[in-house]
């Protein structure tokens, strides 16, 4: 916690843990807004469109000002209730969830990134604007230009897997700027989506997470001035918090998809009538073999969330700290979402994909819709190899060593 005789103002308004207050009505909110969802969920599935409708129950609800500061009319609530809320919309619409994931941690760079005198002005400007962020961040993909122009710059260039950038209000940009006095930084900025010279691709064309607006953008001659800068991405602990922020969001979106799977599955299965014709018991939900598998599924995914609200809660006391995160702070905290994150893929993946032995084939149809959990998780899984998040706690374990400070660990 900060020094509470220290003249220095905090580096964030995020302070403290949330309490059980603040999880509960937030959460209530997000079950509100996923039962909307789910009334239709597979038909948008299938449509294959933007969310912009889904957005905008997102901001009627206040779900998409939820981490901003309450003194600027923003929720004030915490990481934890924020990791929460993504969990519980990921149970009936995983695409919707990670749009909102993606728009709070893009937003966050105003805390993580500008000193506190400069934040205000931003967060006024999202709050009243109910913005959503979309970003062209992907790293693995650095195809933009930035050249100076003008007393400003002009980016062109072509970003692949641009979440939200097609249905958002602003856009997240990171970009290696190419001569003038920035020459070779590594700026990220903010642009509105509606701006001249932004083009969605739409070719998003995933197996899952198809309302997730995760095409490409083509930006052309489009204008950045020193206003629009949020920093220089450097190796600074603090600032760096969010990898390990998006990490824990992808957690808990695996999470949410693996509970809105054995949900749907436990009300396919009573639903049942009779029995497999060699079972003893009078119906499927009284088979030894189908109650084995909801036992062990249920106890694995309680197992998950345990581990997950603990991190979420850790998470929350290590932004507190500011200006003290130590490398070894930060390395710590990404090594415990590592461990989440791990756990949650795996079991995720399963338990989508195993509900079927136990649903039985008509849960197979179409109709249904239960296909769509795994094709969510399996989609967006592959965000990042997990291999190398057991690699991340394989190395710490064994030889006390953190991964290199990167936009992945």
């Amino acid at each position: 916690m900060a020094d509470a005789t220290s003249t220095t103002p905090p580096r964030t308004h995020w302070s403290g843990a949330a309490d059980q207050t603040e999880l509960d009505r937030w959460q209530a909110i997000a079950e509100g807004v996923a039962r909307e969802l789910a009334v239709d969920v597979l038909e948008r599935d299938r449509a294959n469109e933007d969310p912009r409708r889904e957005l905008q129950l997102l901001r009627d609800s206040g779900l998409v000002n939820l981490l901003d500061p309450a003194e600027l009319g923003g929720g004030g609530a915490h990481w934890e209730t924020a990791f929460l809320v993504i969990r519980t919309l990921a149970r009936v619409d995983a695409s919707v969830a990670q749009v909102l994931a993606y728009s709070y941690i893009n937003k966050s760079n105003i805390g993580f990134l500008l000193p506190r005198e400069k934040q205000a002005e931003w967060y006024r400007a999202t709050i009243d604007g109910q913005w959503f962020w979309g970003d062209s961040v992907n790293p693995v993909d650095p195809d933009l230009q930035l050249t100076p122009d003008a007393g400003g710059w002009r980016l062109n260039g072509v970003k692949h897997f641009s979440t939200g950038a097609s249905v958002g209000d602003r856009i997240l940009i990171s970009a290696a700027v190419t001569g003038g006095d920035r020459d070779g930084q590594l700026v990220l900025f903010v642009i509105d989506a509606g701006a001249d010279g932004v083009e969605p691709l739409g070719d998003w064309d995933a197996l899952g997470q198809r309302l997730s607006a995760s095409g490409s953008v083509r930006y052309t001659d489009v204008r950045v001035t020193e206003a629009d800068l949020l920093g220089v991405l450097t190796e600074e602990p603090f600032a760096n918090l969010i990898t390990p922020g998006i990490q824990l969001a992808f957690a808990n979106l695996y999470l949410g998809i693996a509970q809105g799977a054995l949900e749907q599955a436990r009300d396919l299965t009573r639903a049942r009538k009779n029995a497999w014709f060699l079972s003893s018991a009078d119906r499927y939900r009284n088979d030894p073999f189908v109650l084995r598998v909801f036992g062990e599924f249920v106890a694995r995914v309680e197992a998950v969330e345990a581990l997950a609200d603990k991190v979420g809660r850790r998470f929350d006391s290590v932004v507190e700290l500011g200006d003290a995160v130590a490398f070894e702070t930060r390395g710590a905290i990404e090594v415990d979402i590592a461990k989440v994150k791990i756990v949650s893929t795996e079991v995720g993946i399963e338990v989508s994909n195993r509900v079927f032995e136990v649903t039985g084939s008509s849960s197979a149809k179409s109709s249904v819709g239960l296909d769509l959990f795994w094709r969510n998780i399996r989609t967006h899984s592959l965000h990042d190899p997990v291999d190398y998040k057991k690699l991340e706690v394989g190395a710490h374990f064994l030889n006390g060593e953190f991964q290199p400070i990167s936009l992945y660990t």
